[in-house]
């Protein structure tokens, strides 16, 4: 398949006269761009002097994932979502998780899979999930898609995420803002220097964009990248409280998220010392509700009631329980009122009689650099599959479910003392199983090796 078929004609450009050219007004780069010429992003492009997209509708594989994984942790605690990534981006950042997909010039045509909105609200349907988040490479550069499926959504009562370090235009943002739910937003730091030469971006119109949402009421949180021998000692989550404290206000959560080498960097991994004491940093400055991402680690990322203390979420990497709310989303212990937006919005789980009989098993460790991974299904058009989780050394198990159409899931660590996990599913549809080393990552399958590797 080659992704560049059946281009549409984009949105947010105009065609420059008297240079023959058009411009983009997408992003603020505002490229502009000959007769053949693809602009930054190379998934947009001037055909017979109009803009053309050439990504609506191509996509990586969908993946049933939890809210918690895109950044987000006041609003519907636990919910499962619909994680849907595009492929281009309209940034080139020196340590990108998913250059495979996002900077083109790396892209093999076998990640890439193509989805009309219909089928989009039809996978969230069948597999009775109620949110839809735009995500993994920037979702700017796939504007009418997420427009057009966003909208779909609103009809079926599907709410939408909107995750992205929001390189984009005021105008095309008022669009979003109509038909996304929730942000969250990612900053690569609060040095324009750092943005320019390593993102090859500039920093004021993340900041502008940042404001434009928080004065649309829409849900907002924030999230910070630590980047080892970059912006990691503390001089950045300072600047970042300071901002948000003039610009928004002391309840909008402040995610510190660890970075973990990739692409062209390869300095090692932010440690947790290096986290923690940003995280000190930023609540000293006055932010309320500041939490560790890419850290499967206790205390790192509860909510707690700001009158009494109570624990009112606890989260250890993607697993949640929401143990101090009632349904208004009161402290159980105080009656105040806390910032938890739908904290029981996620549906009950039913316990379900599964008729299972167990065709493969695989035993995972954790380890240090790996607590998190994607169950991948080779072929998803065959019947549906059963999957038994049970955990190490608590003997827990846990069913989950891959309906036809959805090819991954996301399976992490939930608790800091399991060791492995034994998984086994009642299908011989062949599985592969990759390594999640970022919330924001997505594993692409290079070889069987790679797979086989993580199934001892």
């Amino acid at each position: 398949m080659d992704w560049r078929n059946e281009p549409i004609t984009a949105s947010h450009w105009q065609f420059l006269e008297d240079k023959n050219k058009v411009e983009c007004k997408l992003c603020p780069r505002h490229c502009e761009l000959k007769e053949g010429q693809d602009g930054f992003c190379r998934v947009r492009g001037n055909q017979g002097n109009e803009l053309k997209s050439f990504n609506y509708g191509k996509a990586i594989p969908a993946t049933i994932e939890t809210i918690e994984t895109e950044a987000i942790y006041h609003h519907s605690p636990g919910a499962r979502i619909l994680s849907m990534g595009n492929i281009g981006c309209m940034m080139a950042c020196s340590f990108c998780q998913n250059w495979q997909t996002s900077q083109i010039k790396h892209l093999d045509n076998k990640n890439v899979v193509v989805y009309s909105p219909e089928e989009v609200i039809e996978l969230a349907l069948k597999n009775d999930i109620d949110i839809i988040s735009w995500t993994y490479n920037d979702p700017v550069v796939w504007h009418e898609f997420v427009l057009d499926t966003s909208r779909l959504a609103q009809k079926n009562n599907i709410k939408t995420l909107y995750k992205s370090a929001l390189y984009i235009e005021s105008k095309p943002l008022d669009e979003l803002i109509e038909v996304i739910d929730i942000f969250s937003i990612s900053l690569k730091s609060m040095d324009d220097e750092m943005y320019r030469k390593i993102s090859k971006a500039r920093l004021e119109p993340v900041l502008r964009g940042i404001k434009q949402i928080y004065d649309s009421g829409k849900h907002l949180e924030v999230s910070q990248l630590v980047v080892t021998d970059l912006n990691d000692d503390g001089v950045d989550a300072k600047k970042t409280a300071e901002w948000m404290l003039k610009n928004l206000d002391s309840s909008i959560p402040l995610h510190l998220v660890g970075y973990h080498p990739a692409f062209r960097y390869k300095a090692k991994r932010t440690s947790l010392e290096t986290l923690l004491k940003a995280r000190e940093i930023a609540i000293t400055a006055g932010i309320e509700y500041c939490y560790l991402g890419n850290v499967y680690a206790e205390n790192v990322s509860n909510t707690h009631c700001k009158t009494c203390s109570q624990k009112l979420v606890d989260r250890f990497g993607l697993t949640i329980k929401v143990s101090g709310l009632n349904e208004k989303s009161e402290c159980e212990n105080c009656g105040e009122l806390s910032p938890i937006v739908h904290p029981k919005s996620q549906k009950e789980e039913e316990i379900k009689t599964y008729d299972y009989t167990e065709e493969q098993y695989f035993d995972i460790k954790w380890d240090s650099e790996i607590n998190a991974l994607h169950l991948v299904v080779e072929d998803p058009t065959k019947d549906q599959i059963i999957l038994q989780v049970e955990r190490q050394p608590s003997s827990k198990v846990e069913y989950f479910e891959l309906n036809v159409g959805l090819e991954r899931i996301i399976l992490t660590k939930s608790e800091e003392n399991e060791t492995s996990i034994r998984l086994g599913a009642n299908s011989s549809n062949t599985l592969h199983c990759l390594p999640v080393l970022d919330r924001a990552h997505f594993p692409t399958i290079e070889t069987d090796t790679e797979s086989k590797k993580y199934l001892n």
